[in-house]
């Protein structure tokens, strides 16, 4: 069995990538897969409720903010991609991740892009359900991510400095308040 490498912990650059242990990708990440939801949100109510000429030009909006939000989530992630040694688990998981996301966004764009054009109304049918498909990707790609960090450690502080956080404070317990969510012995 092989050794942890533990360059795939530390950053290509603190300053584009995020310090040690603090990684910009997760965080970036949530503005496109936001940004998509609530795009699939607005073109579903485009079809059931409230004015749907308001609403598919918000979806259409909320993809683009997405697709920008995507590039730069993908340029940070990139960077931690540099660091993961080639011909492993973590990096053959961090090429499928990493293909998968750049289809996402390219067929999200290309959903943006199929709207532009639209009449006004409901969202069309063809650009919404590529947008369901997208999403149903970035389910499965999350996932991957998802293992890069929690099963192989990409990005995440070491052990040692994991066990910062479970080593006793110097406080008497005693002294400390009760935890409410701790059982009783007697219960």
């Amino acid at each position: 069995m092989g050794q942890p490498d533990s360059r795939a912990k530390e950053p290509v650059s603190a300053v584009l990538a995020g310090p040690y242990a603090h990684p910009l990708h997760p965080m970036l990440v949530t503005l496109p897969i936001g940004s998509w939801v609530a795009s699939v949100c607005f073109d579903v109510a485009s079809h059931v409720d409230g004015p749907p000429d308001v609403l598919s030009v918000g979806a259409r909006w909320l993809l683009a903010i997405g697709v920008v939000g995507a590039v730069a989530a993908a340029c940070v992630g990139f960077l931690d991609f540099l660091v993961i040694p080639s011909r492993t688990p973590a990096h053959r998981t961090a090429v499928q991740h990493m293909s998968l996301n750049l289809a996402i966004t390219a067929g999200l764009a290309l959903s943006f892009a199929w709207r532009l054009g639209q009449s006004p109304g409901p969202v069309p049918v063809g650009p919404m359900v590529l947008s369901w498909v997208c999403l149903a990707l970035l389910a499965v790609s999350g996932t991957l991510g998802g293992r890069l960090a929690y099963r192989y450690g990409i990005r995440v502080a070491a052990d040692s400095v994991q066990a910062e956080g479970f080593e006793p404070t110097g406080r008497d317990p005693s002294r400390l308040p009760p935890d409410p969510f701790r059982r009783s012995k007697g219960a």
